[in-house]
């Protein structure tokens, strides 16, 4: 997924990989069909597609951070995210914004811990 700023996707830190907050966008760069559920389930595959990149997964997840562009839509994007993670529970915080980019419903951003 291309970035829609200045920043880079995926930065090693030692044995921390940043995953930079991503949309719920396909490789095209449209969105998602299926609203913030739909968005927040792409959002979390690009996440892991780009650690995958660096020989992770979201098992190695040890933070996220979810930007809302709603709070309404808490309790949806928790069924998704549980969905995505299964039974792993990365630290995480979650809250409404004043808009995301794009006009994207939901941005997650991931921190994984990954020895070299």
């Amino acid at each position: 997924m291309p970035a829609v700023g200045p920043y880079t996707p995926v930065v090693r830190a030692g044995d921390l990989l940043v995953v930079s907050g991503q949309l719920g966008r396909t490789p095209d760069g449209d969105f998602v069909p299926g609203g913030v559920g739909g968005q927040t389930k792409a959002a979390i595959e690009n996440i892991a597609a780009l650690l995958e990149s660096e020989g992770a997964t979201l098992a190695d997840v040890v933070k996220t951070t979810v930007l809302l562009a709603s709070i309404d839509d808490y309790a949806a994007v928790n069924e998704a995210y549980v969905e995505a993670f299964g039974e792993h529970r990365p630290a995480r915080s979650a809250f409404a914004t004043g808009g995301l980019p794009l006009g994207a419903l939901v941005e997650v951003e991931a921190w994984a811990y990954r020895p070299r």
